[in-house]
């Protein structure tokens, strides 16, 4: 367990309701013994859930998929108002109306302070490398801020192949050099094609939200712990797994100093810049 290092959780929501609630998380309620929520949820609770893990800052984010915000960008903004030195706003749009789209998104970091953009595919039903994607990785761009995507199988049950790092994440990084493309959720069972495109590019990172320290492959602990220390950042997927929980194991991982401050803290504030 770490007690006395700095952390950054790169992957977090809040658990609203309707969102933790939602029927397409009955998969994951399932693997994690997680029964439905009937109050709302304060956000207290998330605050004492990153205290109990010692983590500074939290990047919760917005979400927003074809039928409508599941987590609205201003409930986000809410949060982060009444906690500024512990939350870090990143957004979400709508992929089919790209002007409205940019338009919500360049709000959300010049108005609101958001520090990214969140898509993720699957929601979509659309790999990264669909047309309506571009216009917001150019604004992206523009507004430098990272765009945070989802690589690896789908825990809901829908389909996986948005989630390949080899076609797709290689494709978008060739095109879009100048895009910081955090990958959250290690690309799982496709992890060692991860590490090939994020070694590959520059511009290309990996978190390893929804998983704990003792199932991280030892491909990735390899390659945080080697050529990739500049590369992997710490996210849990918050509220499906606990900072806490995700880092029981982390000291057994035996990395050296450097590469826990840097996985923990420093990558993903210079990635994310951060203040």
């Amino acid at each position: 367990m770490v007690t006395e290092r700095k952390i950054i959780d790169v992957w977090m929501q809040h658990p609203f309701l309707d969102f933790v609630n939602h029927p397409m998380f009955e998969s994951l309620r399932r693997w994690t013994r997680m029964d439905k929520v009937t109050d709302e949820i304060p956000p207290e609770f998330t605050i004492a859930s990153m205290d109990q893990a010692h983590v500074q800052k939290g990047l919760i984010c917005a979400w927003w998929g074809p039928q409508g915000p599941l987590i609205h960008n201003d409930k986000v903004a809410s949060l982060v108002e009444r906690f500024p030195d512990r939350l870090v706003g990143i957004a979400s749009v709508n992929l089919f109306k790209p002007m409205e789209a940019i338009r919500e998104l360049r709000r959300c970091v010049n108005e609101l302070g958001f520090k990214g953009l969140r898509i993720v595919q699957w929601f979509w039903n659309l790999p990264p490398t669909d047309r309506r994607y571009y216009p917001l990785y150019a604004e992206c761009i523009e507004l430098d801020v990272p765009v945070c995507l989802q690589v690896g199988h789908t825990g809901p049950l829908c389909p996986s192949e948005p989630g390949r790092p080899i076609p797709y994440i290689d494709e978008v990084a060739l095109e879009f050099p100048e895009l910081r493309i955090v990958c959250g959720h290690i690309g799982y069972p496709w992890t060692t094609e991860m590490i090939a495109v994020a070694t590959k590019h520059p511009n290309v990172f990996i978190d390893t939200s929804a998983y704990t320290a003792k199932r991280y492959p030892p491909e990735l602990v390899n390659y945080l712990n080697s050529h990739g220390r500049n590369k992997v950042l710490f996210g849990t997927n918050y509220p499906m797994l606990t900072a806490a929980r995700c880092l029981e194991a982390f000291d057994e991982l035996k990395l050296d100093e450097e590469v826990k401050e840097l996985f923990l803290y420093s990558n993903a504030q210079r990635i994310f810049k951060l203040d």
